[in-house]
């Protein structure tokens, strides 16, 4: 059995004096230990796990995200016609355009529009451009890699089941969160009113509204579950676009190379912080990442009957793409290609508790791991082969959004719902 971590990290340190009551989907720390790592062991990368850090996330399952929440208490007794058009304001042209802002919506916009003192301009640019350059193996290593992986975690199921989610859904469920992605991911996408900026700031305030619907719904368990879209499980979601997606790229074929993982995190931190993640989990390097994320996959209950309704959902989605031909061919192969990739990230016992087929071999990977390689090789070594990778690649990443919403504008829903 792994020892306990002795040196203390900063978020053991930040939650030393805020412990709280256990919940029921946190495992016991020692059970933990003995749970089956199976892909996770990747994750680990020799260190042993604090039980610190543990009950920081246990900590975190209970709180939310004050800032957005306390707006969107605004909002609900503001109505419809007065918030909307000031919050458009406030995305597009910033706080001082809108002289009039009320003391809530200014207070939140004071403090998403002060950059944190760490952001570099210049790892925003390469962490972009890095993500760009991945291409189709973007999509794979978010889609097959992060997402499907992350439908394990039953208390984050529920909260999208009680959103409506399944009946939404999953193509145009994907298309949104590839949408917020290529957002984020474009040369100045983060800028103050631009695309990523705009499009994280809506994400924040969306799951500010699921915080306070579905934490008065009957049906939400919070002395189990805690916080509808807690600190802990948005420190996840982050982590995922962070780290496991670098992971899946490497898989794939995509190399990587340490300044570029350093940009693409830098990148991601900056997104989680405009996201409303505290500064204790907003990790500066891929190794913290990769050991804080395997304390989140380890401290999720054991799946339930919604991890194999939203696996199954996201399984089929590929069917349901509007193509511009030959639908009744690319849907089917377009299934297989993603269940061959996600059969690299989840194990046997895993798969069967996503309703997904146990048996299959990574085809995919295999036969296009080897080119991708190749390919990139070949693009560092001739002039200008970078440059013209990111293009390339990000024409097949927008290129992938169009059947996800057919005929519609890809785009994320622009206007927030008032809550009640």
């Amino acid at each position: 059995m792994q020892q306990e971590e002795q040196d203390k990290t900063p978020v053991d340190a930040a939650n030393s004096s805020d412990r709280q009551r256990k919940l029921e989907r946190q495992p016991d720390f020692d059970a933990a230990l003995r749970r089956p790592r199976g892909p996770l062991r990747w994750l680990a990368l020799g260190r042993p796990l604090s039980r610190g850090l543990w009950q920081a996330l246990g900590d975190g399952y209970l709180r939310g995200d004050g800032p957005a929440d306390r707006l969107v208490a605004w909002m609900a007794t503001a109505g419809p016609a007065r918030v909307h058009p000031l919050l458009a304001r406030a995305l597009r042209d910033g706080i001082a355009s809108v002289s009039e802002a009320p003391p809530p919506l200014r207070a939140f916009f004071d403090e998403v529009e002060a950059r944190p003192a760490w952001l570099d301009e210049a790892l925003l640019r390469r962490g972009a451009l890095t993500c760009q350059r991945a291409g189709v193996a973007a999509h794979h290593a978010l889609r097959d890699g992060g997402l499907m992986p992350g439908y394990l975690a039953a208390p984050i199921n529920q909260t999208l089941l009680l959103t409506g989610a399944l009946e939404r859904g999953a193509r145009r469920r994907l298309g949104e969160t590839m949408q917020w992605w290529l957002d984020c991911t474009e040369v100045g996408g983060m800028a103050r009113g631009a695309s990523g900026f705009r499009s994280t700031l809506h994400v924040r305030l969306m799951h500010a509204f699921v915080r306070r619907r579905v934490g008065q719904m009957p049906q939400w368990r919070a002395d189990a579950w805690g916080v509808p879209v807690s600190q802990s499980d948005m420190a996840g979601t982050y982590l995922v676009f962070a780290v496991a997606f670098l992971v899946g790229l490497r898989v794939l074929g995509v190399p990587v190379t340490a300044a570029d993982a350093r940009a693409v995190v830098h990148l991601w931190r900056y997104v989680g912080w405009l996201m409303g993640v505290e500064d204790r989990w907003l990790i500066e390097d891929e190794a913290a990442g990769r050991f804080l994320l395997l304390h989140v996959a380890l401290s999720q209950p054991e799946p339930d009957e919604s991890c194999a309704v939203l696996g199954r959902a996201l399984m089929d989605e590929p069917l349901s793409r509007e193509y511009p031909n030959l639908g009744w061919l690319r849907g089917p192969l377009n299934r297989s290609r993603h269940l061959s990739v996600t059969r690299l990230f989840v194990s046997g016992p895993q798969l069967r508790a996503l309703g997904l087929p146990r048996f299959g071999v990574p085809w995919y990977p295999l036969l296009s791991a080897p080119l991708t390689l190749a390919w990139h090789g070949l693009h560092r070594l001739l002039p200008g082969g970078q440059e013209r990778l990111a293009r390339s690649g990000r024409a097949r990443q927008q290129a992938l959004l169009r059947p996800q919403f057919g005929q519609q504008r890809p785009t994320l829903v622009q206007v927030l719902p008032v809550p009640a």
